[in-house]
């Protein structure tokens, strides 16, 4: 806007007041809670427990902690909270602490106003540069968080002891915004230590000079658990001075697990192959990740991500996009063949338990893969209903599966067993309508007969000689 006041003097006219951060964090707040706007688009799964936190520690002038294991969304919702703060603000034009133009903190611009008056320039600010982040890492220094002399300024003549040979480090030059502090215990205890008069007196000391900034924060900090790994803790003090803990947590279900890695994954391709994933793939895929989430073999204390169910997501339908281009295919549908690159995937983002033997991890993923199509395979269908075909295997019938096979040879194969063929196309007409009928019905036959063949595999009823990425299944 043009018409905005340009000195202080026209913001005096306007009628302008300045409020505090978290009043302002507050109010806004209330706008959009009346309103009934969502505060945290794309954030999953937290409606009634996460973001109800989040709510009253604003409304209460918190400053916060979230607690929770890796993927759980932590900095996003961090990110989000700059939402709550006002378009722009008024500050003294060319401040570097954001100085409040009616009670400026700075000796430079408390000089300018009192030089200038109601002449005194000011400028308007939005409020993506009144957010910074830090990641916490051992070698952060004070001077980075807070300040230091900057001898320089000290040799062009400024005193020791005067504020203007001071340079500021990123919690004052976020004065009148959110500061945000990521992975807070990796941050020395002595850090910590001198954090606590911006948490508690809300102003900050630089050296020994007689210098105090009263700053204006939202202060914010995200955390695993203390026990984790390798980590260091948060002192005691700190955090009795942190207002509320945000507890964050893992998708309740897997519905909700793959609506978030739906959300997040690179689906839409820029490719001339149309991939589709049918649904008990997708569920396959998030199982893995709970079935991590529950073993004993996983080091739960590091967690397991969610951005492991995104990887492996990717991952399968990179594995099928590269199938239909090798078979020059315009469209195609994931199979189980598909999975066992999401082993690639998972790597790095399972810690096993001590008592584990290096390597272990591919069997580990590739175990979980196997036990996640066993409980699907038990909710989508029952053993009898494949009593004929488990018979016509032991006629030395085979069926042979892989990405080296194209979808005409499951059609061929398909035939041999009416009884699975059967169930097959009622399992797609049911599950899958819109693909089942049209120029992926094929293709996802196909999907649908590996699913069943894997199942009757994993539950003992049929033999599996896998050799050069192909399977042959029989009696």
């Amino acid at each position: 806007m043009t018409d905005r006041p340009g000195t202080l003097g026209e913001l005096r006219e306007n009628g302008y007041v300045v409020i505090s951060v978290k009043d302002e964090m507050r109010r806004n707040l209330i706008h959009n809670l009346r309103e009934d706007r969502d505060l945290f688009p794309g954030i999953l799964g937290y409606d009634e427990t996460v973001i109800p936190q989040i709510k009253n520690a604003i409304l209460s002038r918190h400053d916060m902690l979230f607690l929770g294991l890796r993927g759980q969304g932590k900095t996003s919702m961090l990110r989000l909270l700059v939402n709550l703060l006002d378009d722009v603000i008024p500050i003294v034009s060319g401040s570097d602490v954001n100085d409040d133009p009616f009670h400026p903190i700075s000796r430079e611009a408390r000089d300018r106003v009192h030089r200038d008056g109601d002449s005194c320039e000011i400028e308007w600010i939005g409020r993506e540069q009144r957010y910074h982040e830090k990641l916490a890492t051992p070698d952060v220094t004070i001077a980075d968080l807070i300040g230091e002399v900057d001898l320089m300024k000290h040799a062009q003549g400024h005193a020791l002891a005067s504020e203007q040979v001071m340079h500021f480090g990123l919690i004052p030059r976020t004065n009148r915004g959110i500061f945000c502090m990521n992975e807070l215990p990796d941050l020395s205890p002595k850090i910590q230590v001198g954090l606590f008069n911006v948490l508690e007196e809300r102003d900050i000391q630089i050296r020994g000079f007689p210098i105090q900034l009263p700053v204006d924060l939202c202060l914010v900090f995200s955390a695993n658990p203390e026990d984790y790994t390798n980590r260091g803790r948060i002192v005691t003090p700190l955090k009795d001075r942190i207002g509320s803990v945000i507890k964050t947590h893992y998708p309740v279900t897997r519905s909700l697990g793959i609506q978030i890695t739906d959300a997040h994954a690179w689906v839409q391709r820029e490719s001339d192959v149309v991939v589709h994933v049918p649904q008990f793939m997708k569920e396959v895929i998030e199982e893995v990740s709970r079935l991590a989430r529950k073993s004993s073999h996983v080091n739960q204390q590091s967690g397991v991500s969610v951005r492991m169910s995104i990887s492996n997501m990717e991952n399968m339908i990179s594995s099928a996009e590269r199938r239909a281009l090798q078979y020059k295919e315009n469209e195609t549908v994931a199979r189980i063949c598909d999975l066992v690159h999401l082993v690639a995937s998972s790597r790095g983002k399972l810690e096993l338990t001590m008592s584990e033997e290096e390597g272990q991890e591919d069997k580990l993923v590739t175990s979980l893969i196997e036990e996640a199509i066993r409980q699907l395979f038990k909710e989508k269908f029952r053993i009898s209903q494949f009593h004929d075909t488990v018979n016509g295997f032991e006629d030395d019938l085979t069926f042979e599966t892989g990405g080296q096979l194209p979808v005409s040879r499951y059609s061929d194969q398909l035939d041999s067993f009416p009884e699975m063929k059967e169930e097959v196309i009622r399992f797609a007409e049911k599950n899958e309508p819109e693909w089942s009928d049209g120029s992926m019905r094929q293709s996802l036959l196909a999907s649908i007969a590996e699913f069943v063949l894997e199942g009757l595999h994993v539950h003992n009823r049929l033999n599996k000689n896998t050799q050069s990425g192909q399977a042959s299944f029989g009696g």
